[in-house]
């Protein structure tokens, strides 16, 4: 009986677990996770869950009992300390062995540290787990101070769920405007306003050097000279792929992540990648990326079990992804970190408008703010790689389904 082994009870672990028992694989299926809790999603947990307004539950793949219902091994609370792709075996922290026939590697990522005087005080947070978060939410208290270091993603949700619960934020960035990476200074500044209306203290092109304090963190020193006050500290500054147990094996291809191609095949037979681990080629974008996303994790999740089945299925979905912030919801898809062209549809003040990212007159991203179904109409001409007529693009009048793509 063939035995397919999950590293990683991820999103992307998960999905992939379950799709191989829909699709009719009667091998052994075994999913392991470091956390002892089963898979979830992870996007509430700078959200709705933080907040307090959502139960844990409702953030599970699958609640637990599916898994042995559908003969899936499950091994939560454990971790793999080494992966040997020639003999084929997975060792966990016991010093037990797994052998495989199949492997999918799912690990995701893990937050980069901050290695400055006083990061080991109480008291400084990260936020990539659940545990995490519960630490966090042990410290929400109307009134308290606390300060956030990065405005990618989670440092802007975690700031705009602290505000809502009455918390004074200050929130750290070192670059110009809030996910100015991926949105551009011009889409940033809108984030940046966004977060100053509801009363954030934004500080920008400025980083942290040094946390203060007896045993608990008190207070944050910039490198521009500013001490500012706090009674906890949450850092966000992005996360890096989770590839450590394959450290000093020189057999799998490994570069920010773990290389696959667009079937979430790496260089070596049998062994799969999937979710924020993997730096997978995109088909369509024609180019290797590694993506951070809900949808990503979950759609290849699915495309990786079927090709560990052998069914030859290209991962070629547009990346979309959502972040909710106060009242306003923010939509991406595609994928591009330089652009030529920006073309706005909306005035970018007004609290609703839809960015185009652009090369060569093609769309290679999309963001919209209060726009969901726009950008849904725009993942299309993402998908199509073909120049599009930009005074329609940016006419309101024009239905975004009934686009001219430019001969």
């Amino acid at each position: 009986m063939a035995a397919y082994v999950i590293v990683g009870a991820s999103l992307a672990g998960a999905t992939a677990a379950i799709t191989l028992r829909q699709e009719g694989f009667d091998g052994t299926v075994t999913l392991i996770g470091a956390e002892p809790v089963p898979p979830y999603a992870r996007p509430p947990l700078s959200k709705a869950y933080l907040r307090g307004d959502a139960p844990f539950d409702q953030a599970l793949v699958r609640p637990l009992a599916f898994y042995a219902d559908h003969d899936i091994q499950t091994m939560f609370g454990t971790r793999v300390i080494r992966i040997d792709p020639s003999k084929r075996i997975v060792e966990l922290e016991n010093r037990q062995r797994m052998p495989f026939d199949a492997l999918l590697i799912a690990t995701g990522g893990r937050n980069r540290q901050m290695s400055i005087p006083g990061s080991g005080l109480e008291g400084i947070y990260g936020l990539r787990t659940v545990d995490d978060a519960d630490r966090i939410r042990e410290e929400i208290i109307p009134g308290r101070r606390v300060v956030v270091v990065g405005m990618g993603f989670i440092g802007s949700e975690v700031a705009a769920s602290l505000r809502q619960k009455g918390l004074e934020v200050v929130a750290i960035h070192s670059s110009t405007t809030p996910l100015s990476r991926v949105l551009g200074e011009t889409v940033g500044q809108t984030i940046a306003d966004l977060h100053r209306a509801h009363g954030v203290r934004t500080i920008f092109q400025d980083r942290v050097v040094r946390f203060e304090g007896r045993r608990r963190v008190a207070s944050v020193v910039t490198k521009g000279g500013l001490r500012l006050e706090c009674d906890f500290v949450v850092v966000g500054i992005g996360i890096e792929p989770a590839v450590e147990m394959l450290e000093g094996d020189n057999i799998l291809l490994v570069h920010n992540g773990v290389v696959v191609d667009q079937y979430c095949r790496t260089n070596v037979s049998g062994i799969f990648a999937a979710g924020d681990v993997a730096n997978h080629y995109h088909p369509i974008l024609d180019r290797q990326m590694r993506v951070e996303h809900w949808h990503n994790a979950l759609k290849q999740g699915e495309v990786a079990a079927r090709n560990m089945l052998g069914r030859s299925v290209a991962y070629e979905e547009v990346h979309w992804f959502w972040s909710d912030q106060y009242e306003a919801n923010l939509q991406y898809a595609g994928f591009q970190t330089e652009w030529k062209q920006l073309v706005v549809r909306g005035r970018l003040d007004s609290g609703s408008f839809l960015a185009c990212y652009l090369n060569d007159g093609r769309i290679d991203a999309v963001v919209g703010l209060n726009r969901a179904k726009d950008v849904r109409r725009v993942m299309p001409l993402i998908k199509a790689r073909r120049a599009i007529n930009l005074e329609q693009l940016r006419d309101e009048s024009v239905d975004l389904r009934t686009l001219h793509i430019r001969e």
